[in-house]
């Protein structure tokens, strides 16, 4: 199952980004005492009592020249659209504002379960401020401090209480999950009715017309798969043209449901930075990618031209070296035969495992043709290998000091791997542990 997702909402200046650096344990928002201050990263991988989650900072969407309480009401929004949970966020020496009955409204028609914090009590003498809030309607109000970091234990404990329950498989191991993933307007949905081979997603030259992500089950050859659509990342209009950064939340559910990540790119348009950084939480969620450059009838050609656009590709994604590239277009039908086969070939490697005894002919092998490197007069020693984990194969080489493992030679090392066994298409991790 996805992680859930938890909202930070609270009009501007309650120190929303504070908590969320707080609870994400690192500095991602900015923090300054202006509102509207936050600009950064608005969202983080979150953990707790083995709960892991998605946290969103609402400060950090800009809706633009709105009014005030147009911006805060926008921001909470889409918060609903997105959140599991909502932590409404207020502050305790302002007591209950104009503001935070705004958002409150808003809250209690959504449905979504509430946990509401007073922040900015900062001392015990201060917790009686919070009794004024148990007027917005939302039970227990937590006193928490952003400035200390007090009280967020319990207001997590809070949270996680109100996660789904569960958890389990979404689908039979043995389902290939794929998703689609890439800016607006790259064609995504068109390649979807073109692999399904009916008008099942609204297709527009207008980017972000898709409203909503919606799971495809269907059997190919006997086997069993199911598209994660996600091109439905933008919705309300307006709202969510100038929030492109929550697009990237949606990608990063669809991405964590999936085996196979297509990343989708425009023939037309080329490569852009927006594309690396989406292909990137592909390549870093560990899951298997396919680079599908799609409008590919629409370009001229000669025949250079596939080769040159395979080698700006490889120049732009060097992480994504081990990702096969296949040119089609969802118009034409060109080359889309070969997508379904190229997904399940990627899946298999993704889940492959290798025996141990075979694992180490090659790694020794590898050892004896480009012998270990050695720092400060020390060498490393690559006692063996095994396998651990699959989906991304994970492989732990036990040595005499990790720190003697370059990344250069551990590159050397999983070159040799895919040399020997293929992989094609998946990550590959190789930990570096000592031999006990």
């Amino acid at each position: 199952m996805a992680n859930p997702v938890v909202a930070i909402v609270g009009r501007p200046n309650v120190g929303k980004s504070t908590i969320f650096n707080r609870i994400v344990g690192e500095r991602i928002s900015i923090v300054e005492d202006v509102p509207g201050v936050t600009r950064d990263r608005i969202y983080s991988r979150a953990e707790w009592l083995n709960h892991s989650f998605y946290l969103i900072d609402t400060g950090g969407i800009d809706i633009g020249d709105e009014p005030l309480l147009m911006q805060i009401r926008q921001q909470a929004e889409i918060a609903i659209d997105e959140a599991d949970v909502i932590i409404f966020m207020t502050n305790g020496r302002d007591g209950v504002t104009a503001a935070d009955e705004e958002v409150a409204k808003l809250l209690r028609r959504s449905n979504k379960p509430v946990v509401l914090a007073v922040n900015k009590i900062d001392n015990p003498e201060m917790r009686d401020l919070i009794y004024d809030f148990y007027a917005l309607g939302f039970g227990e109000p937590y006193p928490i401090s952003g400035a200390h970091g007090t009280g967020l234990g319990d207001l997590l404990d809070a949270v996680v209480r109100h996660f789904p329950k569960g958890g389990g498989q979404e689908y039979e191991e043995d389902v290939i999950k794929f998703c689609l993933i890439g800016r607006p307007n790259v064609g995504k949905s068109s390649l979807v009715n073109a692999i399904l081979g009916e008008e099942r997603v609204i297709v527009s030259d207008i980017a972000g017309t898709t409203r909503d992500a919606v799971d495809t089950s269907f059997v190919r050859e006997g086997q069993e798969y199911v598209i994660i659509d996600t091109a439905g990342m933008r919705k309300r209009g307006k709202i969510y043209e100038s929030t492109e950064k929550y697009s990237v939340l949606r990608a990063l559910r669809a991405i964590e449901r999936s085996d196979v990540v297509l990343v989708v790119l425009n023939a037309e348009e080329g490569i852009i930075e927006q594309d690396k950084k989406i292909a990137g939480y592909a390549h870093e969620a560990g899951r298997g990618v396919i680079l599908v450059v799609n409008k590919w009838d629409a370009i001229e050609k000669d025949d250079k031209t596939m080769v040159e656009f395979e080698r700006k590709i490889r120049d732009h994604f060097p992480f994504l070296d081990y990702a096969p590239i296949l040119f089609v277009s969802a118009k034409t039908k060109q080359r889309l035969h070969k997508l379904l086969p190229l997904v399940r070939l990627v899946s298999d490697n993704h889940a492959m495992r290798v025996q141990t005894n075979v694992l180490n002919e090659v790694i020794m092998d590898a050892v004896a043709m480009n012998p270990t490197p050695t720092h400060n007069g020390r060498r490393l020693k690559v006692y063996y290998m095994t396998q651990v984990a699959v989906k991304p194969p994970t492989f732990v080489a036990f040595v005499n000091d990790p720190e003697l493992m370059h990344f250069s030679y551990e590159r050397f090392l999983e070159n040799r791997i895919r040399d020997a066994f293929g992989f094609e298409g998946t990550p590959i991790k190789i930990i570096a542990r000592p031999r006990k």
